[in-house]
């Protein structure tokens, strides 16, 4: 298995730090590492905080499918269809009662 300081280097290197080399960091993390190693690890957190760096884990996050945003919006037009209907129920359970002296709808 890779160091950390080799992992980074290449990660630095291409920009790119994949799940697979995210998984062996946390791996080798959780065992004996060096100074080294723990700068190392350091340098590429700060090189992923400034954008030079992008995660592969990151980016399937950041970029949801079309289906999903298409689920989303759907989602988003049932709240607000709901909340209309609520809105017009309410509008409707305040309104006065029908009386003899009002006309009431399809009379």
């Amino acid at each position: 298995m890779a160091l950390i300081k080799e992992i980074v280097q290449e990660a630095l290197t291409i920009g790119y730090l994949s799940v697979v080399a995210e998984d062996q960091l946390r791996s080798q993390l959780q065992s004996n590492y060096d100074s080294e190693d723990l700068d190392a690890w350091i340098i590429l957190q700060r090189a992923i905080a400034a954008g030079d760096v992008k995660q592969e884990s990151r980016r399937k996050k950041a970029s949801p499918s079309p289906k999903a945003k298409e689920t989303s919006s759907s989602i988003k037009l049932a709240y607000q269809m709901a909340a209309e209907l609520a809105y017009a129920a309410a509008v409707a359970l305040t309104m006065t009662k029908n009386t003899k002296d009002q006309p009431s709808l399809g009379a």
